[in-house]
């Protein structure tokens, strides 16, 4: 009976492990409209050295070095050297797609990385291939300055409401279909509350907040919505709630800490360290008498 059990749960996992391989070794499903994707930024020799130091942050670790053949090869499948003529031969807005939705272990970079920092990185890629030559979109990145963004935190129903306008010379336009994220502004990063959304016919979108979030003194919380649309490009908005759980704690600096500086290390540490010094100093110190003594003897 147990033998049966065991060899069912090894079939099971071997069936899922194929399936997960096979899933992650298949070509990527892009979206036609997609693939047709230019990028607003040039990419000359100023994109092209900020997309080398976001790359070597962010991706460098599994893709290695891009024509240097050095990715890491305990993934399975290997991720593959962006300098390869497979992936010259995809298109810029097939390589933006892939940045945007990650898959398996890739990550998606569409909330890591601004669009810029984006299409950056790909502009550092492209710099590896000598035939070719970037379409520029017709896309004007200054559209996404006509977008205003409100919000307003509904303490009835523990939503955060959000409304995305644009304010053409025309008149005002509601941005519809527009992908929104909101984030609240953390030590090390963002923290995505709810779920991603779309907005709806008259620009707005609603995202249930939770209420037990530690915020600063004064239970201020710092929110962030990111908002992704097709004619308008990315756009952020920034805006302070008074919705945290108040809490006071100390900056890393402000008590004696390992990481702190001299004048407020930990005793020990600085007692250790100057023990230390004085220790080289003498060691030194004696040699150099001892040499002294040899050197006068020698000339007795």
């Amino acid at each position: 009976m147990h033998q049966k059990k065991f060899n069912l749960k090894i079939t099971l996992l071997f069936v899922v492990s194929v399936f997960c391989l096979n899933a992650f070794s298949e070509d990527w499903n892009v979206p036609t409209e997609q693939k047709a994707l230019n990028s607003y930024v040039k990419f000359d020799a100023a994109a092209t050295q900020d997309g080398e130091a976001i790359y070597t942050k962010n991706c460098v670790s599994c893709h290695g070095n891009p024509s240097k053949g050095n990715s890491l090869k305990s993934l399975n499948p290997v991720p593959p050297d962006l300098a390869s003529n497979k992936t010259q031969a995809l298109t810029d807005g097939e390589l933006f797609y892939i940045l945007n939705t990650g898959r398996m272990i890739m990550p998606s970079f569409k909330n890591i990385l601004s669009e810029t920092e984006r299409w950056k990185v790909i502009a550092y890629i492209r710099s590896f291939n000598k035939n070719y030559t970037q379409v520029l979109s017709k896309v004007d990145p200054n559209k996404s300055k006509l977008v205003k963004v409100k919000m307003m935190y509904d303490a009835l129903t523990g939503k955060v409401n959000v409304n995305v306008k644009a304010n053409k010379p025309t008149g005002t336009v509601s941005l519809k279909d527009a992908e929104i994220v909101l984030f609240v502004k953390r030590y090390f990063g963002r923290l995505q509350v709810d779920k991603t959304f779309r907005t709806d016919n008259e620009g707005k979108a609603s995202f249930i907040f939770p209420n037990d979030l530690p915020g600063d003194k004064n239970g201020n919380l710092e929110l962030i919505v990111k908002v992704n649309d097709n004619n308008y490009g990315e756009i952020e908005s920034n805006a302070i709630l008074k919705k945290g759980i108040p809490t006071d704690k100390p900056a890393l600096t402000e008590k004696r800490a390992i990481w702190n500086i001299m004048a407020k290390a930990p005793f020990w540490i600085l007692l250790t360290y100057f023990l230390g010094v004085s220790l080289v100093l003498a060691v030194f110190l004696y040699i150099g008498c001892n040499l002294y003594k040899l050197w006068k003897l020698g000339n007795v």
